[in-house]
């Protein structure tokens, strides 16, 4: 296993930026540390094994900026000139399976316009809302299926994603996920400022923020296993050692079929009616099992 793209200028700052988020978060809402009678919950028994998931194309059909913005639309914080801005994008990157610099550029501008002095928590109790409305809808069931049986492998599964951390991180909790790894939008004193701390979580600055985090955590990126539809995650999927093209754009499902990578593709009933599970996760999930066996007859020793 190799990985063969350098990472570009601005991630590390970003990823790590993304991690002491994330870090925060977790201090500031301790039930998601412990259980429904206080108690702190168990660690997972597969602890060297996780799974990382893009977000958009790969786990939620289209993007979920988009979709947030739907929803932000509907409450009148959008003109309608910005809907129709927002539709194309999102007929575009449907169509095509594949990013556009210039639409990333743009969706970041009117993203910072629209949280510029308003307060962190208005952020995340919007994204609640409208994941419940529109976003529920839109999870790849299959993709669901994959995140699941990690988690039932007793892996942690993490979203990894240009997507803002507050939107990244409603998603993983409702789905029952470890966490999330998304873009940071700075606030002071729970105030966003209208400036991203570092640069979009996006390409080589989601390998640099998975490397971080699997020595945080303690991982081993070898038995890992990362997930997504687009050329640009390359440098994460060239990082575990198993990675899965779902729904792949044509470069990345050239560049899966060169690499010998699985390919899931979820976007047509046929294709989705032949989900099976990656070989090298089957394995992986069933290693992760056989330790956690050993483990608990230990313990009653």
């Amino acid at each position: 296993m190799t990985d063969d793209t350098e990472t570009a200028a601005g991630g590390a700052p970003s990823a790590e930026m993304a991690l002491a988020d994330l870090e925060k978060a977790r201090l500031e809402n301790a039930r998601l540390d412990t259980d429904a009678f206080g108690e702190r919950t168990p660690p997972p028994p597969d602890l060297t094994a996780a799974a990382f998931f893009d977000v958009d194309n790969t786990l939620i059909q289209g993007s979920s900026l988009v979709h947030f913005a739907r929803g932000l639309a509907a409450r009148d914080y959008f003109t309608y000139l910005d809907i129709a801005k927002f539709i194309y994008a999102q007929a575009k990157f449907q169509l095509t399976g594949k990013e556009n610099s210039e639409d990333v550029a743009e969706g970041r501008r009117k993203a910072l316009s629209f949280i510029e002095g308003r307060p962190t928590s208005e952020l995340v109790e919007l994204g609640e809302e409208i994941y419940d409305e529109i976003l529920a809808d839109k999870i790849w069931p299959g993709t669901r299926e994959l995140a699941q049986m990690h988690l039932d492998a007793g892996q942690q599964v993490w979203l990894v994603t240009a997507t803002p951390y507050e939107l990244a991180a409603t998603i993983a909790s409702r789905l029952g996920l470890t966490g999330a790894l998304g873009t940071v939008a700075e606030s002071v004193d729970g105030v966003f400022t209208g400036r991203l701390v570092g640069d979009i979580l996006h390409g080589p600055g989601k390998a640099h923020a998975v490397r971080a985090l699997a020595i945080r955590e303690g991982l081993n990126l070898r038995r890992c296993t990362a997930y997504s539809d687009s050329y640009n995650d390359v440098p994460m999927l060239s990082l575990v050692g198993t990675a899965v093209a779902i729904n792949p754009d044509g470069d990345l499902r050239e560049y899966a079929r060169k690499r010998g990578w699985e390919i899931r593709d979820f976007r047509t009933a046929r294709k989705a009616a032949r989900i099976g599970v990656p070989s090298a996760l089957a394995l992986g999930a069933a290693g992760g099992a056989l330790a956690a066996l050993a483990s608990r007859r230990n313990d009653r020793r």
